[in-house]
């Protein structure tokens, strides 16, 4: 029987989920599959057939005395608060599991402690690669703890300063889009969503793991482009003050984004991994303003896509009317055939069939290596 893959979720936004059940739908019906995340309704109606296991949610749970609070995180971690019952129950949770399954091979999106956890507990691990400024004693170790890193990207995105000792350990999927749907026809695409099909369209994208698009400079660009019809999808964020335009309209939530990227001549979004190869895929001129995260992960991605000619990256948003007037007109002249290639439709078979290679691998029995169970020799320290 194949060796248990589990997967560690993170629950901030969908995007983790997202991207594990398109890796989870290329695996063998043969190899078994668990998921730990502290929020399982993001898996409610995936079709495989899956173990969830429930993770207490420690986001925000309180330190309890000053002094506890006051002890600093060690260099080689980031999130490790002292005193936390949630804490202590989520690793005695994740190691019971690993230990109940046996499982071969843990699959961490994301985490650098977990992956820390994973080596000492005598459990191969998978890091979900991220963009960003990874170059702490954290990540680095938990580089080094791992027994590979799955980068959903396109090699031609990796950053120049990830370490090459790193990067030999680490498989390229292609650009992992998530989204199964897709329309590529822009004419049939406005008329799906009743947009007109004689006026530029500007759609302006965000999901669902920052604040929201930003609405006040969209009010200005609706000035500054009177001829152009913009399109919102996903949350806003308003500030009190902006001035509607009649050409500026907000679809909200919507199942479909796919279509409304076909519809676009331009889409601006943030960096997020779905919706940057959504783009890819579609190719269209795309003006990539990031959102703030962690470690810049998407300042780092919109700097790639801007230095492969992918993308315009935007790290602020033009307050006055002439800014918006030279960023259309530079989004309009982007030669989209930048983006080729950095979308890969078989990007989750890849890294599925990497993964299942990786358990095969380092689970095989290999007379040929040694004749005798390897031993462990004591040492101290």
């Amino acid at each position: 029987m194949a060796k248990p893959i589990s997967f560690f979720v993170h629950h901030q936004g969908r995007g983790h989920a997202q991207r594990t059940m398109a890796i989870v739908r290329e695996l063998p019906a043969t190899q078994p599959v668990s998921v730990l995340t502290a929020d399982p309704s993001l898996f409610d109606g995936f079709e495989r057939d899956i173990e969830i296991v429930p993770l207490p949610n420690m986001i925000g749970a309180p330190v309890p005395t000053p002094a506890l609070y006051d002890q600093p995180t060690p260099s080689v971690m980031h999130c490790v608060p002292l005193g936390l019952p949630s804490m202590r129950q989520t690793m005695r949770r994740i190691l019971d599991h690993l230990d109940d399954r046996d499982t071969g091979l843990f699959v961490i999106d994301v985490s650098a402690e977990l992956a820390l956890l994973s080596r000492i507990a005598s459990v191969p691990a998978i890091k979900i690669r991220m963009h960003g400024n990874r170059g702490d004693a954290g990540h680095l170790a938990a580089y080094d703890a791992c027994a590979g890193m799955l980068a959903p990207f396109d090699a031609r995105l990796e950053q120049p300063d990830y370490p090459d000792w790193a990067r030999a350990k680490t498989f390229y999927s292609g650009g992992l889009c998530t989204s199964s749907e897709r329309r590529d026809d822009r004419g049939a695409a406005r008329r799906a969503l009743g947009l007109p099909a004689d006026r530029e369209i500007v759609v302006a994208i965000t999901g669902g793991g920052g604040a929201g698009t930003p609405y006040a400079p969209l009010t200005v660009a609706a000035r500054a482009a009177p001829d152009t019809l913009f399109v919102t999808v996903g949350p806003l964020h308003c500030e009190g003050h902006e001035t509607d335009f009649a050409n500026l309209i907000n679809h909200g939530w919507v199942s479909h984004t796919s279509d409304y990227i076909a519809a676009a001549d331009i889409v601006i979004a943030s960096a997020g991994d779905n919706t940057v190869h959504e783009v890819m895929r579609a190719r269209r001129p795309f003006i990539c303003a990031p959102e703030w995260r962690y470690f810049d992960e998407q300042q780092r991605k919109a700097e790639a896509l801007a230095e492969l000619g992918a993308a315009i990256h935007l790290p602020q948003w033009p307050g006055g009317l002439e800014g918006w007037v030279d960023l259309l007109a530079r989004a309009r002249a982007l030669d989209t055939d930048c983006q080729r290639g950095l979308h890969d439709p078989d990007a989750a078979a890849r890294a599925a069939g990497w993964l299942q290679s990786r358990v095969d691998t380092l689970w095989r029995h290999d007379d040929t290596r040694s004749p005798h169970p390897m031993t462990i020799a004591a040492t101290g320290s």
